[in-house]
């Protein structure tokens, strides 16, 4: 009998089997005894005494034993496989999934959040790809902890591929996990093929990403809104600044992109190191000696000496990602290296010299953090000379419409397959939903609706299935969604002003009242055809009337700001 390779992670391979979960722990009794299990990947577990959990087919056949379908090793050993994460508190799920995939993965396992997160900061190198079950301790019958486990990993490893594999498969939870990050949703449960598949397709993207240059060498960043091009003018202000620069911006909004691309590539600095440390990924007790290093016998492990982040960078960028997550009691540290350059390793009293720029990024509103007592005031001061808000895909309605082109034009010529197409419907959907999730999720989007629909028109129905939307907010093939429909009442109007207002960070009255009015005159002129006193007529107001507002309009700075449409529809 050939045995799995000993399960990752704290549990003994003797254990007894325990009773599956409800909600999709994923396997079910078998007739074999109350050591047997048949797994919802086809396969039925044993357990042996001697042997551990066993997967054999139902014809009571070892799963490999036949060579050619042996998965317990992979062709070539000598090959470094990808780092795959798998997260499921259910123990014969891991087992299972482990050694399914060990031929192709290097696994390492988790059975609760806070696990996987310390597991996460404790590894060498940051895992490609991640499965995980939504149904974790302490609520693992609510996917909440799944959730939030989705957000901890692009946090951590904003580059990581998720695919979450779970017995909860209701569409919305489906939705809402796409719209965190997510690659890909499969329910348990799944072809073991279809889930190798999966994995190798997003392996495959980012191979194709890397290889190709012409989203992040070129380093421009698309979108023509308001909010774009200020952030553009701005970095070209503080590109060549040798002072710190803070990067703000929700998570998915492509923070990194415009520190390592913007502001690094595009300046002097360009051929001088670009390092990367986030600040959630690393364990608390390993950050100062990787920024600053340390001597030999600096601790239990230093058994030679090693120059840190701040050295290694030399006259380049150090980028700091998550600055809010950076212990209390390092804060002080970090703030001499930025006021006067000094820092010393860990373990020497000798004073070395930093010269590297610092950017840093976070989600969190720092402001509130230092308030909090969480963050100090004077390092945020001092990091935040200059500051960067990189606005949320929310705020730029007109640039939607941009991203979708270019990522579905570059994913058909990574794949060699012809892009989909939307239909009308399928389009005033896109413009109106509000990518919480920001450019990842819409990236995420594309890459889903380039594989089910190669060459093929995509209709409103089936892009609704892959947004996060409430299901009475779902619209049938044909309809239009309920956010493009004006208000009927005062009372639904007031109820979309508070949703307006509780979802956006910044507002201005002035500028709404603007768009509003811009967006109508505009619709007014299109129904006329141009026609200026049938447009006043329209809009119920005399021709010089309109056209004092035109002209006032036209001064503004706000009238080249947006398609006053697609302001009008994020309302």
């Amino acid at each position: 009998m050939v045995t799995h390779p000993p399960p990752i992670g704290p549990a003994s391979p003797a254990r007894t089997p325990r009773q599956p979960r409800r909600h999709g722990g994923g396997t079910e009794k078998t007739g074999t005894g109350a050591c047997g299990y048949r797994g919802r990947y086809g396969l039925t577990l044993r357990y042996d005494a001697r042997e551990g959990i066993v997967p054999r087919r139902e014809d009571d056949t070892a799963l490999n034993a036949s060579p050619a379908e042996s998965v317990s090793e992979p062709t070539d050993p000598a090959a470094p496989r990808p780092l795959l994460l798998i997260v499921d508190d259910d123990p014969l799920i891991t087992d299972t999934l482990s050694f399914l995939l060990a031929r192709d993965f290097e696994i390492v396992s988790a059975a609760t959040r806070a696990e996987c997160v310390e597991r996460v900061r404790k590894l060498p190198a940051p895992p490609r790809l991640a499965l995980v079950d939504l149904g974790l301790p302490p609520t693992p019958h609510r996917p909440d902890e799944g959730f939030a486990l989705v957000s901890d990993l692009l946090a951590h490893v904003p580059a990581i591929r998720i695919v979450v594999l779970t017995g909860q498969n209701d569409e919305a939870n489906a939705r809402h996990a796409r719209a965190l990050g997510a690659a890909e949703f499969i329910a348990k449960p799944a072809q073991p093929e279809q889930l190798k598949q999966t994995l190798h397709r997003l392996l495959a993207l980012d191979s194709v990403d890397a290889a190709e240059p012409s989203a992040t060498e070129a380093c421009s960043l698309l979108g023509e809104s308001l909010p774009m091009q200020k952030l553009r003018a701005q970095i070209r202000q503080y590109s060549e600044s040798p002072f710190p620069v803070l990067i703000e911006g929700e998570s998915g909004s492509g923070k990194e992109i415009v520190a390592s691309c913007c502001l690094h590539r595009l300046t002097s600095r360009r051929d001088h190191p670009f390092l990367a440390l986030n600040c959630a990924a690393i364990s608390p007790t390993l950050v100062e000696p990787t920024l600053f290093g340390y001597a030999k016998g600096a601790f239990t492990g230093a058994i030679a000496m090693k120059s840190g982040y701040f050295e290694d960078a030399r006259d380049g960028t150090l980028f700091l990602d998550e600055i809010g997550e950076l212990p209390l009691d390092l804060q002080p540290k970090l703030l001499r290296v930025l006021e006067n350059g000094e820092f010393q390793r860990v373990g020497e009293t000798q004073l070395r010299v930093a010269r590297c720029r610092v950017i840093a990024a976070t989600n969190r509103d720092l402001r509130k953090e230092v308030k909090a007592g969480r963050f100090r005031a004077d390092l945020y001061h001092r990091l935040s000379v200059f500051t960067l808000s990189v606005p949320p895909l929310r705020e730029m309605a007109e640039d939607r419409l941009l991203l979708l082109h270019h990522f579905r034009e570059r994913i058909a010529r990574q794949t060699g397959r012809p892009p989909f197409d939307l239909t009308g419907d399928a389009l005033v959907l896109w413009q109106n939903y509000g990518f919480p999730g920001n450019v990842r999720e819409l990236r995420n989007i594309v890459i889903r609706l380039a594989t089910r629909f190669p060459g093929m028109p995509v209709e409103a129905a089936d892009l609704a299935a892959e947004l996060d939307l409430p299901d009475e907010e779902l619209q049938p093939a044909g309809s239009a969604p309920s956010s493009a429909r004006p208000p009927q009442s005062a009372t639904e109007l007031k109820g979309m002003a508070l949703t307006h207002l509780q979802s956006r960070g910044r507002f201005s009255l002035d500028d709404t009242l603007r768009w509003w009015e811009q967006a109508y005159i505009d619709a007014a002129l299109r129904l006329t055809h141009g026609n200026v006193s049938q447009a006043a007529k329209l809009l119920g107001i005399n021709r010089t009337t309109l056209y004092n507002r035109m002209d006032s309009l036209a001064r503004s700075d706000l009238t080249d700001a947006a398609t006053p449409a697609d302001r009008a529809g994020e309302y």
